[in-house]
């Protein structure tokens, strides 16, 4: 079987997988977030913290409990990290510096899990599991509960409550995330991941000799990983690691695990605003990206012209031979389609247009689908943009699901796609200025200016991966893609919430003759085009500057 028939195979069985999960796992979130049922270990939990899941929330109330919590675990998970030469467990490894202690902290409390440090020679066994894998759950569970905040905006009206963010965060891990996790787990171990607490010893290689590495609980903490669009692996190499992902089939397995979440929460969204077929159109919006950026980069990976490129069947630099340039090419789109971040080949390897279209795929929003809930609520904000569009160009006012796109929602829609790009490009541009940034790149000109663009797209839009070619653990990277993440995981989320409470109380408007169709194949043309216009406009001069001029060179 030719390579590139191999890749479409693969291609195709992913989607009718995720095709099966997409009506049971969308019906049953809608179903979680709906319930007025506590389940009793919920009721454990919410007596535990002291708080009333009962208690309706406004978007004020709402965004305090979201960063109190996120606050919390931030400090948390830096102690945890500073005080990791104390613990049991630590494999003797001492404990973190304080600048790498704060960029991991904030990396895995903004569902980022940027990582500067080799997994495997730095966290012992508290830290991976009492630390980064409770994270990798919270995290993805706060995503979940934005996400659902603004459905709940679209769905309420003439009241400005949100929901319990207690309750919501609650629920999500405890009837979405962790049933799904075990079974993942259970999934990868018996592909050959593994699942221990052994310390450090002497695992033997092919051509001889040996190295040394340490166990740890790899299978698990790889399907909330995967599943929670979180991304930090257990060792550095990350899904390239074969005790993380063993072989072909573990790989599509795992790009599984990204996707279904948030390809499922469009039917989520359409069941609980009263209309499925308004879910179609989000699904047909995010699904039409992500084929045409999997079709784009498979078609670059294994075409690119040169003699070894023809030997091997495509540019098989950096990639692996058990996943090859099909599956490597359709983990790297979902990868940084979403804001997962793991990877299972290196990035920088890719020519210089693959790795323009992992890029973009970050810059674009991360809504195709996107990260646990942050691709839903992003997606939204698009929708939001596209009908203002619209009304402009027919000179009405423009309305979402009933609701009036006035001039408070649409400056609230403005600030959130403008504060990321906002944090991407001013921190490239005064790393670039600087002469202590620079040393940090390994490559010169453009696939240098690549290499910084990439680590402050990934920090800010809370992607994680990396370009492999950035020496990122110094004082200036730690702690300034460590702000990077935080400003580009929860300032999104106030205007997220502060829309959500301004279209709650909204009184629903009725559609008229003059009312555009959100739900036609014509608004999810449009939905595309004003998504890769807003980021082709606002990234290409950079895009220009680094992949775009490196992928002409070549």
């Amino acid at each position: 079987m030719s390579p590139v028939l191999a890749g479409v195979l693969q291609l195709l069985a992913l989607i009718v997988a995720l095709g099966l999960a997409y009506r049971p796992l969308g019906d049953h979130m809608a179903r979680v977030y709906s319930s007025d049922r506590h389940l009793r270990v919920e009721k454990w939990i919410y007596k535990g913290i002291g708080a009333d899941p009962d208690t309706q929330m406004r978007w004020p109330a709402y965004l305090r409990g979201v960063l109190a919590f996120s606050a919390v675990g931030v400090l948390f998970l830096y102690l945890l990290q500073r005080l990791q030469g104390s613990l049991p467990g630590s494999l003797g490894f001492r404990s973190i510096d304080p600048d790498q202690a704060f960029n991991t902290a904030a990396s895995f409390v903004a569902n980022t899990n940027w990582q500067s440090y080799y997994g495997e020679q730095a966290m012992g066994h508290v830290v991976q599991t009492a630390g980064l894998a409770v994270q990798n759950f919270v995290s993805a569970a706060v995503g979940i509960a934005v996400a659902v905040a603004l459905v709940r905006g679209f769905a309420r009206s003439r009241t400005g409550e949100l929901g319990n963010f207690w309750s919501d965060l609650v629920r999500g891990v405890i009837r979405v995330l962790i049933p799904i996790s075990v079974l993942g787990a259970l999934v990868l171990v018996a592909c050959g991941a593994i699942q221990n607490f052994a310390g450090i010893h002497e695992v033997g290689q092919f051509l001889g000799g040996s190295q040394q590495w340490n166990g740890g609980a790899v299978a698990s903490q790889e399907a909330i990983k995967e599943l929670g669009t979180n991304g930090g692996g257990y060792f550095n190499a990350n899904s390239a690691h074969p005790f993380e992902n063993p072989d072909g089939f573990t790989n599509l397995f795992e790009v599984f695990l990204i996707l279904v979440i948030p390809f499922a929460l469009t039917r989520t969204f359409g069941r609980m605003v009263g209309s499925l077929k308004q879910g179609y159109a989000i699904l047909a919006t995010m699904a039409a990206i992500w084929i045409g950026f999997t079709a784009l980069m498979m078609w670059t990976e294994f075409h690119h012209g040169g003699p070894a490129f023809d030997l091997a069947g495509g540019a098989m630099e950096g990639k692996e031979n058990r996943f090859g340039v099909g599956g490597s090419s359709i983990f790297a789109v979902a990868t940084t389609l979403t804001s997962t971040g793991a990877v299972d080949s290196f990035h920088s390897s890719f020519t210089g247009f693959g790795g323009g279209i992992t890029m973009l795929g970050m810059q674009l929003g991360e809504i195709a689908p996107g990260g646990t809930g942050s691709g839903l609520y992003g997606m939204l904000i698009m929708a939001i943009i596209a009908v203002f569009i619209a009304g402009l160009m027919v000179g009405r006012t423009p309305e979402y699901l009933g609701k009036k796109i006035g001039t408070r929602e649409i400056k609230f829609a403005a600030c959130y796609i403008l504060v990321t790009p906002a944090l991407v490009l001013v921190f490239t541009a005064v790393a670039m200025a600087l002469p202590t940034p620079r040393h940090s790149m390994l490559n010169p000109g453009a696939h240098g200016f690549s290499e910084i663009l990439y680590a402050y797209t990934s920090g800010a839009n809370n992607n994680g991966s990396a370009f492999a070619g950035l020496s990122s653990d110094t004082d200036w990277f730690n702690t300034t893609i460590g702000l990077a993440m935080l400003l580009g995981r929860f300032l999104p989320m106030v205007f997220v919430l502060a829309l959500a409470g301004s279209l709650a109380e909204q009184q629903p408007v009725p559609a008229t003759a003059g009312t555009l169709r959100t739900e036609k194949p014509l608004f999810t043309g449009l939905l595309v085009g004003t998504v890769l216009i807003v980021a082709g406009l606002t990234y290409f001069p950079a895009l220009a500057l680094g992949p775009l001029a490196e992928g002409l060179a070549s």
